[in-house]
C-alpha cells in the first residue's frame, strides 16, 4: 500500500518541473525518488514504521480518523 500522503506533481507554490515528481503532503514539499521508495513500500521499506513524517502525522490525528491497523 502507498503511503496516503505521497503525491506526483509538476509544481507547488515555488517549483515547476517539466515532469512529475514526488511530493510528500505531510512534509509539503517534495522528496527525494529514494524517499519515495519507503512511501511506496519498496525494497522491504514500510511507510507506517519506517518513515517519521507519517508516524508523526499520523499521531496528530483525531481518532476517529486514525487507520485501522493492518494484521
Amino acid at each position: 500500500m502507498t503511503c496516503p500522503y505521497l503525491e506526483y506533481r509538476r509544481q507547488d507554490d515555488t517549483h515547476e518541473f517539466d515532469h512529475k515528481r514526488p511530493y510528500c503532503a505531510a512534509a509539503e514539499s517534495f522528496c527525494s525518488p529514494m524517499k519515495a521508495d519507503v512511501c511506496n513500500d519498496r525494497h522491504e521499506f514500510d511507510h507506517t514504521t519506517d518513515c517519521e513524517l507519517y508516524s508523526a502525522q499520523e499521531a496528530e490525528l483525531p481518532p476517529e480518523l486514525s487507520p485501522e491497523p493492518s494484521e
